[in-house]
């Protein structure tokens, strides 16, 4: 009997794969999207020209997941979900700030993060009249 290879051969092909997987799944992160409500930005991205690249031809837009879908009654179905309601949850608490991280590692005394109101985006009535119709 010839002794066995304690070597894998392919072994890192596999795990490089599903690095690749995981960041083309990779979400916008809690602070981006705290940038994106801001009023002015938020106007910009639910009134987006329609582009038929993406779902929807970028209509129906999620602010909170920074989500795109394909109609009125998906993305109402999406604000139902438990998907939705743990999104606005997370995006509640304030975000990270260096100041915050300087007080953390002893720079100062440590404050909690502030509260914020997130509601779920209210839907436009022209277009669930676009939609219906």
């Amino acid at each position: 009997m010839s002794p066995r290879s304690s070597r894998r051969t392919g072994a890192h092909r596999a795990r490089s794969l599903g690095r690749q997987a995981k960041a083309k799944r990779r979400r916008r992160d809690l602070d981006e999207i705290h940038a994106d409500l801001r009023p002015e930005v938020a106007a910009k991205l639910l009134r987006q020209e329609p582009d038929p690249d993406l779902p929807g031809c970028a209509q129906f837009y999620c602010l909170h997941c920074a989500r795109y879908f394909v109609d009125l009654t998906s993305m109402k179905e999406h604000f139902r979900s438990k998907v939705h309601k743990k999104r606005l949850k997370q995006l509640s608490e304030e975000p990270y700030t260096q100041e915050e991280a300087e007080r953390a590692a002893g720079m100062g005394s440590y404050i909690p993060p502030k509260k914020v109101e997130v509601q779920t985006q209210p839907i436009d009535e022209e277009i669930e009249m676009e939609a219906s119709s």
